[in-house]
């Protein structure tokens, strides 16, 4: 037959028993160790310790707890020191044994913090060894409920065990046993057959015909009447709570299954004879009542009693009286501690520092001690780096755009550098531009109103207009350069740097090209040259500026424009647009630079044209000053690189100050002449009788007569009108080679010569 026993236990603690496999049909009221490690594991969080010692008894009581303490250690990444073995039989240990386990807790002296699961008797001769080895002081001891609060250990050990924290399981006094026990004699305790015992080892005498022991044979004196127990000497054991609550547990648990088997039968019934095993079990565990203590009592799901907990306290309250107190409470896994009632034996209030190394400073990385979880090197990150989130040994460099912060933990982005429209540089480029679209307006205007007046048509006013506008874009560009960057204004600036000159260029190059070719065919024929006419050169000039315009479409087509972040440095983030990076900016002006230097050439090639035809010189020093001032731009643009305001401010200028010479050389004589001398803004026929007169020079001055005249305009049309109006090919070569050696001559001696006579046939 299968007995099945129904246990309650008071003080079996071991994790073990929890093991409801193994042991299904035990229940306790004490709770589990499994509780009391956790409760120590928070004292040692509490406190701030990071590398700790354990000491534990060689016992399935100390290591059950050892093994749940390494656990819940490397759970809140708490390492171990030290870990050495307590021998269970104290009297087997030697003091040698004791000593070394002080002096390898000394070889790590950081760890100040030690966890003791032990009992008293091998905890009181480590204690005595703390005080061979001089060790006094040095570590804080964080005790289990098998030897704090117990005599044996802290008397005579004082100074030893002062500033321990130790883990109790809470047990209030039971209401009526002290009276209870204090009222029991020998003749009215029959029941108890040790209680005889008792009785003679408490008062030292022998019970009258009590039987010979061991024990009462050495005592001579007779127990008397007068031999009572007292209160002053009796020492009542903190933990009958647990007792209690298992006596009451079973009572609760059998009167529940009476009412709810037998009801009001009294005595028991039949189904309660006999008594199931599995039955009461159930009935056992689900009880619930309010104990002699007070506290209201009930299992938990493993039939362990509450995890209720004591942190008492070591100290000293008086010189030379040393005592435990309660200073906190460990409820169901909440640690509720009074820090102002402790007082560790390093003299103050605050804690030990038990750890193996010091947290790293702000921006220092860690470098482990091979082997060790706890125990590090500090080392600093560099100018750039940061701390890694994920690996703390690890320094990262912040990306590229962003610095570390003053604690070096985050990249913090650097803020955006571009020219910004309120700054002095684009102040200043923006208000060149703006007096030049001023000045450049007001031409426009001038040149509207005297529309049909000789000197604007002699200007060719097609191409003058064209002219003026690219001059006007030029100056316009200047507000697409000056602000904030996005891949829309990197477009728009991309396209109008090249556009503008192209236009401004494209112009200046059909007019030389214009004049050189009228000039060339004077001299060998009477043919009138192609291409000459306004709508010609309208239609050349569109010619040679859509070149630019295929040039920027496939551009942006292989390379769209784009704003990016530039970082020349570490510590510059310019916003910039992709091509100003490198020398790519400058495909747009690859092909302006082209036509600024044809244009060069040919102001070059004609610059011994008759002075009537004085506009090639204006032009020739129009490309002289462009040229200049691009070959001072070029270096400059590259040799700042770096500083992207400057960059753009002098690219904007550059453009504006080409603009404002080509404004200021091409038309402010004609200007000079509409506004200041209207007079001369007249047509003189350059062929008023076969007696007419025909100078070279650079003033375009005309002499009829003896007669003084307004200076006519003679340009290319009026040339070409004399060719056609001459019948005689002798005569047209003779005037052409006149014309060629009059040249060089200076207007200065104009006067003094005679008029080249033209007879007509």
């Amino acid at each position: 037959m299968k007995c099945t026993v129904r246990m309650v236990s008071y003080f079996s603690t071991s994790p073990e028993l929890s093991n409801k496999q193994r042991f299904e049909y035990f229940t306790r009221t004490i709770p589990s160790d499994h509780h009391q490690v956790q409760a120590m594991v928070e004292l040692v969080r509490r406190l701030g310790w990071s590398y700790v010692s354990i000491i534990y008894e060689e016992s399935n009581y100390g290591i059950k707890a050892f093994e749940e303490l390494e656990v819940l250690l490397a759970k809140y990444d708490i390492c171990i020191a030290v870990k050495e073995k307590l021998v269970k039989d104290s009297g087997v240990a030697e003091e040698t044994v004791y000593d070394n386990i002080i002096l390898k807790l000394q070889t790590k002296p950081r760890a100040k913090g030690v966890i003791i699961f032990g009992s008293d008797q091998e905890v009181a001769g480590l204690m005595k060894a703390v005080r061979r080895c001089n060790a006094v002081g040095t570590f804080t001891w964080i005790g289990s409920d098998g030897w704090s609060a117990r005599d044996l250990v802290s008397s005579g050990n004082e100074p030893e065990v002062e500033g321990t924290l130790s883990v109790q399981p809470q047990a209030n006094p039971v209401a009526g046993f002290e009276e209870y026990f204090l009222n029991l004699t020998v003749e009215n305790n029959k029941r108890n057959p040790w209680f005889v015992e008792f009785w003679e080892d408490h008062f030292k005498c022998r019970y009258p015909d009590s039987s010979p022991t061991p024990y009462n044979i050495r005592f001579v004196r007779e127990c008397s009447e007068k031999d009572k127990l007292t209160k002053d000497d009796i020492v009542f054991e903190k933990q009958l709570q647990f007792v209690s609550d298992a006596v009451m547990a079973f009572a609760v648990a059998l009167q529940n299954m009476h009412r709810d088997l037998c009801g009001n039968f009294k005595g028991i019934c039949s189904k309660m004879n006999p008594t199931k095993g599995p039955e009461l079990l159930r009935y056992l565990r689900n009880v619930s009542f309010e104990g002699l203590s007070g506290d209201k009592f009930r299992f938990d799901s493993n039939g362990d009693g509450p995890a209720r907990y004591n942190i008492i306290h070591f100290k000293q309250t008086d010189p030379g009286v040393y005592q435990w107190l309660t200073v906190g409470q460990y409820i169901e896994g909440e640690l509720h501690l009074n820090d102002s009632e402790i007082f560790f034996n390093t003299g103050t209030a605050l804690p030990p520092e038990s750890v193996c190394s010091l947290p790293c400073s702000q921006g220092q990385a860690k470098k482990y001690v091979e082997g060790e979880r706890c125990c590090w090197h500090c080392f600093n990150c560099s100018q750039y780096q940061v701390l890694d989130f994920e690996d703390e040994t690890q320094c990262v460099h912040c990306p590229a755009g962003t610095l570390p912060d003053a604690n070096q933990k985050h990249c913090k982005p650097l803020p955006e550098v571009y020219l910004r429209v309120e700054s002095g540089w684009a102040i200043g480029a923006m208000s060149l531009s703006l007096a030049g679209i001023i000045a450049t307006l007001f031409v426009v205007t001038v040149f509207a109103r005297n529309n049909n007046t000789p000197i604007v048509k002699a200007a060719g006013r097609e191409l003058s207009y064209v002219l003026l506008s690219g001059i006007l874009l030029c100056y316009s560009i200047t507000f697409a350069l000056v602000i904030r960057p996005t891949d829309l204004v990197c477009g728009v600036q991309r396209f109008g740097a090249g556009f503008c000159f192209t236009v401004v260029y494209a112009a200046l190059f059909t007019k030389t090209n214009r004049i050189s070719r009228i000039f060339k065919a004077g001299k060998r024929t009477t043919k009138r040259p192609s291409f000459i006419s306004p709508r010609s050169q309208l239609i050349i000039c569109s010619f040679l500026i859509s070149f630019q315009v295929i040039i920027n479409i496939l551009w942006m087509i292989i390379s769209p424009p784009k704003a990016i972040h530039y970082h020349p440095t570490r510590e510059d983030n310019l916003l910039v647009c992709s091509s100003y990076i490198d020398a790519s900016y400058m495909i747009a002006f690859a092909y302006p630079i082209l036509l600024i230097i044809v244009c060069t050439v040919y102001a070059v090639l004609t610059r011994n044209i008759p002075e009537a035809f004085n506009e090639s010189k204006h032009i020739g020093f129009t490309m002289y000053t462009t040229c200049i001032i691009w070959l001072a731009f070029v270096p400059l643009y590259f040799a700042t690189g770096n500083h992207m305001p400057l960059r753009i401010t002098s690219m904007s200028v550059t453009i504006s100050l080409s603009a404002s010479v080509t404004v200021i050389c091409l038309f402010s004589p004609k200007l000079y002449i509409i506004l200041i001398k209207p007079e001369r803004n007249v047509r003189q026929s350059m062929m008023q009788s076969k007696r007419s007169a025909l100078k070279s020079g650079t003033t375009a001055s005309v002499m009829v007569g003896a007669l003084p005249v307004a200076h006519p305009i003679v340009t290319s049309e009026s040339l070409m009108r004399l060719h056609q109006e001459r019948s005689s090919c002798s005569e047209i070569k003779t005037i052409s080679g006149q014309l060629t050696k009059y040249t060089q001559t200076s207007p200065k001696h104009q006067t003094e010569k005679n008029a080249l006579n033209c007879n007509s046939t």
